[in-house]
């Protein structure tokens, strides 16, 4: 593929990119060629071309041509098209990724300014607004930063290609470093074409539903790639920049408040594969994971620890360890750290054995040590290492393999991530009142009412007996649910207590939700009658309604003692999760936005009147349609008390692969997150908005664009026909990406359907809904009742507010990557046709105010013109996503009207892929 004109001449910093993006597209274009002939190869460049001409020129002509050219296509060269033209997009997020690497490296070698997200402009930041190092380490001594990784099935990437892509990434980064060399260049051409080719010959597809241990294998690999190397660096990296601030800290350990999280086998809320087996095989599956990392590092300690005792002392704790290891070898008799090393990898190559089952590689020196009764008797024994190093003049050694080993020990434990629990209240309803009833014949639980409800559950939480009985059968909800619990019991007492540390109720609206789980954990032992909880109980609240009532609910909630007390015993602290994705499908996008924040703000007050400690965990989506955006502008535009130097985000789909694939980006994005929770904790003031005519003018616009939203959505006849008929829904539903049904009911509503394949849906016809509609509206509604002054306070807003700033920055993004003329392609879809103008007319109506409000606001003259390195980035990408939305249309039409065939299923399925590809954060 000739790709000279994909990227507008720009500043010489980008030709590095520029020369990235025309070699892949030239070894693309090769491959092509070869494999399928020159006929498909020249087809590719016909399309190519008319597509840039129709961009860059509106040529009229030239898109007739490109219609014509890929209507004529047979069925075979329609999936080779859609296959070069998917593995593009890849190709060109591979090069803006190394990009963004490759300027990052060049503004520290260049001494530049530190850039926002970073832990250098953080510790700046902190030092110019007066706060000292001290209060800068006590953040630290309490903070709680927590990606979260979950199993949403919006990442639509085998891991086969996954792996394939990492490798290009990698032969950029070399090709990088060749200096010129023609010799080293043209060894990595041959490898960059090697592995294009492997990818071009490897299903893009996977050919069976995952499974949710699939899913977990998968999340498994981000460790691999990633977090292992990169978490440990990270917390060396804030060590030395605190100890550069504060010199009495030398040698002083930060505790480990970045853990990474996972929902992936602990996630049952609407999904039945998630079960007590499946949960045991994912801690098992973690924990040898964690196990085979640390075998790995001791071994690799073992060799450079070749220090001898003759040319340096060591402490008695350190000797003691090596006369344990039951290493007699002579040639290690005056190396003790070797030998103290080689009897820790017998120890702990035993506990691999009895956790999960797992032979160690390398054959232990001893076959029966005892194994390491938990993590913190290891850790003990690495610190140990450290202690005789440091106390010996060897601690410019400890700081190298040893530092980053005791680090991760320390981050991953045992269990490597803690597994949160999540399930729908409702089902913790029907399984509280089954076991009621069998123990009080006649009790009715559920139509209880709620006071009555909270009396009966405060009574049993306190009460010593057991609900529960061996000699009672439980319908299979009930059953399942239970053996959860006991499932989650039996875990932390094998792998510890940071293997699960959280139950997350989805649906929450009610105290009842809150105690119903806990007397469900109360029947495994993980809450006691006493008062006690082994787990934090966090509710979700997700709906419009719900956030709305969360205050509510949380301050009658701490008001009842038997609950506090369990506050207290998690430290008195409470969590509260915050559902972004099921609110923007409920109320819209700017409503969603809004009743979050006006929680937060709500939540921080009640919890400061009760003397709890509150920490959020934001339920954020990939796409700004369920949350997403940039992580460090959102952290910053969350009101005044909101984070207190804790928070936890999900990090969802399509996001994991793009954040955390390359360690040098999933380091960029964990620093982002500290130094973002940093500054966010350190220099916000307490107001929620800096000026309270800001939250009245908010309240106004949310109530126009809720009207809005739910008019179009939920109010309009025939719209829940139009959204099936005009996207890709059904199709989704059809590709092996998730373990997760599409939606929690077997129904077309959209009550019912998952908020990930409705943004999805609507990402894939190019319209983005879910992340604008309703804004233009309510905008016109303001101005129009503020004639004189309605703009300029708009623009206000914008210039001083970070919460609108954020909100408008993000609209900005979705709205540039929509297009109009695309969707009314899948519009026609809809074979009803008075329907079909009724509703597309009303959605494009209301695109036309939401951009011409959205730049009128920003006081710009068309979109992104604030971010011109994301609109190059964009608009060129158009020219290679418009064909795959173009086949995609019309494979659609010959799919449901029963003309298909596998070929054409599987074309619909890759350009899904290839248009998620090129819009990068989609679902």
């Amino acid at each position: 593929m000739a790709l000279d004109s994909i990227l507008d001449d720009d500043a010489e910093k980008d030709r590095p990119l520029r020369d990235d993006i025309r070699l892949l597209g030239r070894i693309l274009g090769d491959t092509v060629r070869e494999q399928e002939g020159h006929e498909t190869y020249a087809l590719v460049e016909q399309i190519r071309q008319a597509s840039i001409r129709f961009h860059r020129n509106n040529e009229a002509g030239a898109l007739r041509e490109l219609e014509a050219t890929l209507d004529s296509l047979s069925s075979d060269q329609t999936l080779a098209i859609v296959r070069a033209y998917s593995y593009f997009s890849h190709l060109a997020n591979i090069a803006e990724d190394q990009h963004h690497i490759r300027r990052n490296r060049a503004h520290v070698k260049a001494g530049s300014a530190p850039r926002p997200g970073s832990l250098a402009h953080a510790f700046e930041h902190t030092r110019h607004s007066g706060v000292g190092p001290k209060a800068l380490s006590a953040v630290f001594d309490r903070a709680l930063v927590s990606p979260v990784l979950t199993a949403h099935p919006t990442e639509v990437r085998r891991k086969s290609t996954l792996t394939r892509e990492l490798e290009i990434a990698d032969l950029l980064d070399e090709r990088d470093h060749a200096h010129g060399d023609p010799t080293e260049l043209a060894e990595i051409e041959d490898r960059l074409r090697r592995a294009v080719l492997i990818l071009w010959r490897t299903n893009m597809l996977r050919q069976t539903r995952l499974l949710v241990i699939d899913e977990v294998a998968n999340g498994l690999a981000y460790y691999d790639y990633t977090f292992f190397r990169e978490v440990p660096r990270l917390y060396g990296a804030i060590e030395d920049a605190l100890e550069k601030l504060d010199p009495a800290r030398r040698g002083a350990r930060l505790p480990s408040f970045l853990r990474v999280g996972s929902w992936i086998g602990g996630d049952r809320d609407g999904n039945p594969f998630v079960t007590a087996d499946v949960l045991d095989e994912a801690l098992r599956l973690q924990s040898a994971r964690a196990l085979g990392f640390y075998l790995d590092e001791l071994h690799q300690l073992g060799g450079e620890l070749s220090l001898a005792a003759g040319l340096v002392p060591v402490t008695p704790e350190l000797a003691a360890l090596a006369a344990r290891a039951g290493d007699d070898a002579p040639t290690r008799s005056d190396e003790p750290y070797r030998r103290a090393i080689g009897g820790m990898y017998s120890r702990l190559a035993k506990t691999a054995r009895e956790l999960d089952h797992v032979v160690a590689l390398r054959q232990p020196i001893v076959s029966d040590a005892p194994a390491y009764e938990s993590v913190e008797a290891f850790a003990a024994d690495l610190g140990a290492i450290a202690d005789s190093l440091a106390a010996n003049g060897g601690a410019l050694i400890a700081r190298g393999r040893l530092r980053g080993l005791r680090r991760a020990v320390d981050v991953f434990g045992f269990h490597l991530a803690p597994v949160d629990l999540r399930q729908n209240s409702d089902v913790h309803e029907r399984t509280v009142a089954e076991i009621l009833a069998a123990v009080s014949p006649g009790l009715d639980y559920r139509s209880l009412g709620e006071d009555e409800r909270v009396a009966l559950l405060r009574r049993e939480l306190v009460s010593p007996r057991p609900l529960v009985s061996p000699f009672l059968a439980y319908g299979e909800e009930t059953a399942g649910e239970l053996a959860v619990f006991r499932a989650a019991a039996a875990i932390r007492a094998r792998y510890g207590e940071g293997a699960i540390r959280t139950a997350i109720i989805s649906k929450t609206d009610s105290v009842s939700d809150l105690l119903e789980l806990a007397l469900l954990l109360k029947e495994v032992g993980l809450v006691s009658a006493r008062g006690s909880s082994a787990l934090a109980l966090v509710p979700l609240f997700e709906t419009i309604a719900d956030l709305r009532n969360c205050v509510g609910v949380m301050d009658r909630l701490l008001a009842i003692p038997e609950y506090r007390k369990l506050v207290e015993s998690q430290g008195g602290e409470q969590e509260v999760m915050l559902g972004y994705s099921d609110s923007n499908k409920d109320g819209g996008f700017v409503t969603s936005g809004w009743e979050l924040y006006k929680a937060e703000i709500g939540l921080v007050e009640v919890f400061r009147r009760h003397g709890v400690r509150i920490r959020l965990f934001h339920g954020r989506g990939g796409s700004v349609g369920r949350g997403g955006g940039p992580s460090y502008d959102a952290i910053l535009a969350q009101p005044g008390g909101a984070v207190q130097g804790q928070i936890r985000i999900t990090e969802q789909g399509e996001i994991i692969s793009s954040k955390y694939s390359n360690p040098d980006v999933g380091r960029r994005n964990l620093e982002t997150l500290v130094s973002a929770t940093l500054e966010a904790t350190l220099l916000q003031d307490e107001s929620p908005a800096p000026d309270p005519a800001f939250l009245e003018t908010m309240e106004d616009l949310s109530k126009a664009a809720y009207a809005a939203y739910r008019g179009l959505v939920y109010e309009t006849d025939g719209f829940v026909r139009y959204f099936w008929s005009s996207t890709v829904i059904t199709e989704i539903a059809t590709l092996n990406i998730g373990s997760r049904p599409a939606s929690r009911k077997k129904t077309q509503a959209i009550e019912d359907l998952r908020a990930i394949p409705w943004v999805f849906s609507w990402a894939q016809c190019r319209l983005m809904l879910p992340g604008w509609f309703g804004f233009g509206s309510a905008v016109k509604s303001y101005v129009d009742a503020h004639p004189e002054t309605g703009m300029e306070a708009l623009r206000e807003m914008y210039r001083r507010w970070p919460f609108f700033r954020t909100l408008l920055s993000n609209m900005d993004m979705v709205l540039s990557k929509s297009s109009l003329a695309i969707a009314s392609r899948y519009a026609r879809l809809c074979e009803d046709v008075a329907l079909r103008e009724k509703i597309f007319g009303r959605i494009a109506q209301e695109w036309r105010l939401s951009v011409e409000a959205l730049n009128a606001i920003m006081e710009q003259q068309k979109l992104l013109a604030s971010n011109p390195l994301l609109d190059r980035s964009i608009r060129n990408r158009f020219p290679y996503l418009d064909p795959l939305n173009h086949v995609q249309v019309e494979l659609l039409k010959l799919h449901r009207a029963r003309a298909s065939s596998e070929k054409v299923l599987t074309g619909i399925q890759l350009t899904i892929n290839g248009i998620s590809a090129g819009l990068r954060n989609s679902g």
